[in-house]
């Protein structure tokens, strides 16, 4: 198919041409623009790649010879050929990006006629490229016009000046439907083009109109420098579309794929063997600023494969040269997750894998804004292996008090270090993972082994008892729990037959749910008369040590009401109690729903769908009984 591109291309483009683009070009200047290369001797230089997937590097490139190929997967070819593969340009569109590149005027003549006529039309790529360089200069533009303050505010709020919303190719999105769409349709773009491109849509009456309206704009660049996106925040509240809106996939496009400042970032990364990811562009924009030059981030999705391909072919990510990959998250719940996310694709990189977190719970913007620049370099410099932080995370789950709290912890724990592709570590981190839980070495390493010959996908423990979270101590959910057993404990004659009626599966705390199993083996609630004898019977019934201490402490805290508690106020704490339980399967139960499909499973969606509103309904009868709570 190559021979057969160059042969047709040759009668179009003149030979000659042909010929001085590859003279003057340097393969390895262009290659390295994606991937990494080291010497591998002789004049020659070798890296990951970019075709398929490798530990060790087979890709090498011969300067000399102005030639690559791929010992693993035995692609290969010139320069010219690496872009129509890297790239997915044609024959004529990688030619013309390498004269560009040499500053070679090319010349045109139809087939079987020596005469030189006019330059082609460009190919779709190129064309698309095109508009979106155009609407860059359309933003920046207007990011001068009275219109765009809400927009230079903002970039100012979060400390970028002018020298850097430039930097960045910052701009605005006037308030406007169709400004955008007209200046490209008069620099000769058509109609399908922009379409396809992202830049403008059609209305509902047919005519287009532009995709991003009243919003601050970033230019998102692929590797090599070229726009072929933008990311756009929300400046005004009336505006009811997403705080961020990307442009939709399109063909150069792939948001898979795509990871922002990858174009500034890239030569520091490959110098320094080093990358941080970031959660957002003003994140990227606060990094560079502050000295962290190796700053890159996600856009409009989560990082995954695609991302990871791309960074270990500039990090030269082997077995002889381990890279750093240093994740920044929120502290909050959804950073979490990300986090752990992250982990999970641990395995794909042969690099270590770090994790930094602000102590404050500040993203990189926040951090630069409120302490400066060195604050945000020593959050890249504390950073903490990855694992850990994993690890830290699961066993904070549990109530490591109790028996069943280190068991459940060390079930969840140990696929985790099972996980650790450098085997040599595993013995270390047992021993960690044992002394954090407070457990002989013994039982750890065996569950570690049990999670390391587990098939893919299957737990090598059984589940804990609820896939949920226990609550914190101090959580509404732990607080009403805590009250509840104040209640029996205290006032059994008042809270009995109310309090017996709920099971101990209504309690999410480990701790709690001894408790109130403690008060059903000691008869029962409505079974008893108070006083001493009472808390010492549920004491004395109670099979972890940590649920007697709680006992002790139940007994004699004050309930949270001003004075004498009464019928209404034992209903008002069982009423929020249940609410709590019944919410959180309501949400288990939809997330459940979502993943059956209708049409094949008609049965179960129809009975798990019964079953939601029952739930439902009840959820509204406790909010309502819980309404004149405290």
């Amino acid at each position: 198919m190559y021979a057969e591109g160059v042969a047709d291309m040759a009668g179009r483009i003149r030979d000659e041409d042909i010929a001085l683009v590859r003279e003057r070009t340097s393969i390895g200047d262009v290659i390295s623009e994606t991937v990494t290369l080291k010497s591998a001797g002789g004049g020659n230089l070798k890296g990951l790649c970019p075709f398929h997937d490798e530990k060790s590097p087979s890709f090498n490139v011969s300067p000399a010879r102005n030639v690559w190929y791929c010992f693993g997967c035995g692609a290969g070819g010139d320069a010219i050929k690496f872009l129509m593969d890297a790239e997915h340009l044609s024959f004529v569109e990688s030619v013309e990006r390498l004269a560009d590149r040499a500053g070679i005027q090319l010349r045109y003549v139809e087939n079987d006629n020596t005469t030189p006529r006019a330059r082609p039309q460009q190919g779709q790529k190129q064309r698309l490229i095109a508009a979106h360089a155009a609407a860059v200069d359309f933003y920046r533009a207007q990011l001068t016009t009275a219109g765009a303050r809400p927009a230079r505010e903002f970039l100012a709020r979060r400390g970028f000046d002018r020298a850097a919303a430039e930097r960045y190719g910052c701009g605005f999105a006037p308030d406007a439907w169709d400004l955008l769409t007209k200046h490209l349709r008069q620099q000769g773009f058509t109609h399908q083009e922009l379409v396809t491109a992202g830049l403008s849509r059609e209305s509902r009456s047919g005519t287009l109109i532009d995709r991003f309206r009243r919003r601050l704009m970033w230019p998102i660049r692929d590797i090599t420098g070229d726009v072929i996106g933008f990311g756009a925040r929300k400046l005004f509240d009336d505006d009811d579309g997403p705080k961020y809106l990307n442009t939709p996939e399109t063909p150069i496009y792939k948001k898979s794929h795509v990871l922002y400042g990858i174009d500034q970032a890239k030569r520091e990364i490959a110098k320094q063997g080093k990358v941080v990811v970031v959660e957002g562009y003003t994140d990227v924009m606060a990094c560079h600023l502050a000295d962290v030059p190796t700053a890159v981030a996600t856009c409009g999705t989560a990082f995954g494969a695609d991302h990871i391909a791309v960074l270990r072919r500039l990090l030269l990510d082997t077995d002889a040269v381990a890279g750093e990959i240093i994740f920044t998250f929120d502290g909050d719940a959804a950073g979490q997750k990300a986090a752990l996310r992250a982990f999970e694709d641990d395995q794909r990189f042969v690099g270590r894998t770090f994790i930094a977190v602000s102590p404050d719970n500040m993203d990189p913007c926040d951090l630069r804004l409120a302490k400066g620049d060195l604050a945000v370099r020593d959050l890249v410099a504390r950073r903490e292996p990855l694992v850990d932080f994993a690890l830290r995370h699961v066993i904070n789950r549990y109530d490591l008090d109790t028996v069943d709290g280190r068991v459940e912890a060390m079930r969840r724990a140990a696929p985790l270090v099972a996980k650790l592709k450098d085997r040599e570590k595993r013995p270390e981190y047992v021993r960690k993972l044992a002394g954090d839980l407070g457990m002989e070495i013994e039982p750890v390493q065996r569950a570690v082994l049990a999670a390391a010959s587990a098939p893919p996908g299957k737990d090598a423990a059984p589940a804990p008892r609820s896939a949920r979270p226990e609550p914190a101590v101090d959580s509404p959910q732990s607080m009403v729990e805590r009250e509840a057993l104040k209640l029996a404990l205290q006032e059994p004659v008042l809270a009995g037959p109310m309090f017996d009626a709920i099971e101990a599966s209504e309690y999410r705390h480990p701790v709690h749910v001894a408790v109130r199993a403690a008060v059903s083996a000691a008869g029962g609630a409505a079974a008893a008369t108070g006083g001493a004898v009472w808390i010492e019977s549920v004491r004395d019934a109670c099979e972890d040590l940590a649920a007697r201490a709680l006992v002790g402490e139940l007994a004699v805290e004050p309930l949270r009401i001003d004075g004498e508690p009464d019928p209404r106020y034992v209903s008002i704490t069982i009423a929020r109690l249940q609410w709590g339980s019944v919410t959180a399967r309501i949400k288990d139960l939809k997330s459940r729903i979502q993943r059956i499909n209708p049409v094949n499973n008609k049965d179960e969606y129809f009975a798990a769908f019964g079953e939601l509103l029952s739930l439902e309904q009840h959820a509204r009868a406790l909010r309502e009984q819980a309404a004149g709570g405290l």
